[in-house]
């Protein structure tokens, strides 16, 4: 009788992964460092001239604090007293719907205009120019020129349209125009450099994927919707950031055209933060309304990220 003999299984040999050599740990403590060098400016600047005054506003909105006068604590006071004010309530209505009406408006008319200016047509670098002009122009001097158009007697605007029989209209004297107008102003002053932002987005949209969707039959439409699109979605969430702040945080076209009239028609909050700081001297009350208003950002800010991924959801 033989005896049958076995094999011994193979032990199991299990694969380690090297540890990093001394040399590489080092470049990379050296690459980390180098980092935290380059980020320092950037990271002093936002400290100095972001951090710091945002935490003595928030610290000063809780005192009755003016300028060369003594100061108290006073809770929560001014917010409680904002709410009460008419001023704020009008500026706070007056600067929600302005940011409603401009924001959507621009974005939507920019990336129209983006569209037509991506394709190939004469005189492509004249129209770039010419819609990127208002924005590097100081908005001192874009409300004088609007100041002329919107003249009651000698404007461009009532000259326009009495060739058609329309009778000459108060543009910034009547309560039912002055805050339309001003958003038209708003809208096309900042067309440019959503244009721009928007180009560079649409020459980066890949052309394999149009061209294949060409060959699939796709009108245009489909090819919008279904490869551009989608394509701009980082871009469309930075375009709607940037003009939130920069909605929220207008003052001089206010204040040289209307300076918030008639009556509170036209009022916002940075010029009502003005008004309270500077003219009033209220530094506690009006760094309250700086708060309320941060906060306002922060929460359309929000609202458009909420948008953003329900549409990349879909």
């Amino acid at each position: 009788m033989s005896a049958t003999l076995e094999r011994p299984a193979p032990a199991a040999t299990t694969t380690r992964r090297p540890a990093p050599a001394k040399d590489s740990r080092k470049l990379i403590r050296s690459q980390v460092r180098a980092g935290w060098v380059l980020l320092a400016p950037a990271l002093l600047h936002s400290g100095i001239f972001l951090v710091i005054p945002v935490a003595f506003a928030i610290a000063l909105s809780f005192t009755d604090y003016s300028f060369g006068d003594s100061w108290a604590w006073v809770g929560f006071e001014n917010y409680t007293e904002l709410f009460r004010d008419a001023n704020f309530r009008a500026a706070f209505g007056n600067t929600v719907l302005y940011a409603v009406v401009v924001i959507p408006v621009s974005m939507a008319l920019s990336l129209l205009i983006a569209l037509g200016l991506n394709q190939k047509i004469r005189g492509l670098g004249f129209f770039r120019t010419a819609f990127y002009i208002p924005t590097v122009t100081a908005t001192v001097a874009i409300a004088t020129i609007w100041l002329w158009i919107y003249n009651p007697g000698s404007g461009l605007a009532n000259g326009f349209l009495s060739l058609f029989g329309f009778a000459p209209n108060q543009w910034l004297s009547s309560p039912d125009t002055a805050l339309p107008s001003l958003m038209a102003v708003g809208i096309w002053q900042g067309l440019g450099t959503k244009i721009v932002i928007y180009l560079a987005a649409l020459q980066g949209v890949s052309r394999d994927l149009l061209e294949s969707a060409a060959l699939d039959g796709a009108s245009r439409w489909q090819k919008f919707v279904n490869v551009t699109w989608p394509a701009l979605g980082p871009v469309q969430f930075f375009v709607l950031v940037t003009s939130i702040v920069g909605t929220f945080q207008v003052f001089d076209l206010v204040y040289v055209m209307t300076d918030g009239g008639p009556g509170t028609e036209t009022t916002v909050l940075v010029l009502d933060i003005y008004q309270n700081a500077f003219q009033d001297l209220r530094l506690g009350f009006a760094s309250a309304e700086t708060v309320i208003m941060m906060l306002l950002i922060a929460i359309f800010i929000g609202l458009g990220r909420l948008l953003q991924k329900a549409d990349v959801n879909d």
